[in-house]
C-alpha cells in the first residue's frame, strides 16, 4: 500500500482511515472495499485474501468492520460505502470532463447506467462492457476485456463482476490495464442503474442499512448476514481473545 495514504493495521490487513475528500489519485490505484462478508471468504479463499491485501486502498464498507476496528485497534473510522465513493468519484470526473468505464454485468444495466449518467453527469464520458456470466473467464475472454477498457483509457475503471470475483481479476489484471483508478464496486452497479434500490438515506444513518437489503432480497441476502455474521463475530472476538492472553503472558 502507498505509504502516503492514511491507513490502520487490522488483523492482516491495511484498511483506509481518512475522508474521501483526502485521497489524492494521480497514480495507478487500486481500490477495493473489505466488509464482513469478504473478511470471513478471505479466510478461506487465499486468492482473494491476497487479492484485498494488494489493494492500494482498502475502503470500510460496512458497520461491522467499522466496530471491529474500534475493538481490536482502540480506532475509530468511517464506513465508506463503494456506493457512496462511486458517487464521489462521478461528482469528480464530471467536474473534470473525464471518463469512466463500467465492466461488469448486464447490457441492460449498463444502458441503464449510460443513461442515468448523460443526465445527472453530462460531462463524463463513458464506455462500457459486459463480459460473459462465467465463474472463470478464459484466456479470450481475458484478454478481450482488457483490450475494450485499454482502447478508451478510462481514468476510472468501475468493476462490478461480485466478490471475490472483481476483486480478484482487477488485482491480476492491475498491471495491464490503462487506466488510473481501478475499483471493484459490485453491487452499485445496480444501484445506479435501478435494478436494486438501496436502502434510503434514513436507514443508512440508523445503521440498517444491511437489514433492509435482507428484508428486500431474503434469498440472496441471508447468508452474506445471516451466517456470515455471525462468522465474523467469532473470528474476531477469537482475535480479541488472542491479543489479551498474549499481553498477560
Amino acid at each position: 500500500m502507498n505509504n502516503s495514504i492514511s491507513s490502520i493495521p487490522f488483523g492482516d490487513y491495511s484498511i483506509y482511515n481518512g475522508n474521501l475528500r483526502d485521497l489524492s489519485l494521480v497514480d495507478k490505484t487500486l481500490i477495493n472495499t473489505i466488509n464482513q462478508y469478504s473478511y470471513c471468504i478471505g479466510e478461506t479463499d487465499a486468492a482473494f485474501k491476497n487479492a484485498l491485501q494488494g489493494s492500494d486502498i482498502l475502503l470500510p464498507d460496512g458497520m461491522a468492520i467499522v466496530a471491529a476496528v474500534g475493538l481490536l485497534e482502540g480506532k475509530k473510522i468511517r464506513k465508506i460505502a463503494g456506493a457512496d465513493f462511486h458517487q464521489f468519484l462521478l461528482e469528480d470526473l464530471n467536474q473534470k470532463g473525464g471518463t469512466c468505464f463500467y465492466l461488469g454485468s448486464s447490457q441492460d444495466t449498463l444502458q441503464k447506467i449510460t443513461a442515468r449518467l448523460a443526465i445527472e453527469f453530462p460531462h463524463v464520458k463513458v464506455q462500457s462492457f459486459s463480459p460473459a456470466y462465467t465463474a472463470e473467464f478464459s484466456t479470450l475472454e481475458n484478454t478481450q476485456m482488457v483490450a475494450a477498457v485499454n482502447s478508451f483509457q478510462p481514468d476510472v475503471l468501475f468493476i462490478g463482476m461480485t466478490a471475490p470475483k472483481q476483486e480478484k481479476w482487477a488485482f491480476a489484471h492491475k498491471e495491464q490495464l490503462d487506466a488510473t483508478i481501478i475499483c471493484s464496486i459490485g453491487a452499485v452497479f445496480d444501484f445506479y442503474a435501478g435494478t436494486i434500490v438501496r436502502p434510503n438515506a434514513f436507514w443508512i444513518k440508523l445503521r440498517l442499512e444491511w437489514f433492509i437489503r435482507l428484508l428486500k432480497e431474503p434469498k440472496r441476502m441471508w447468508k452474506r448476514y445471516l451466517y456470515y455474521g455471525p462468522v465474523f463475530i467469532k473470528l474476531i472476538l477469537k482475535e480479541k481473545l488472542k491479543r489479551i492472553f498474549k499481553s498477560k503472558y
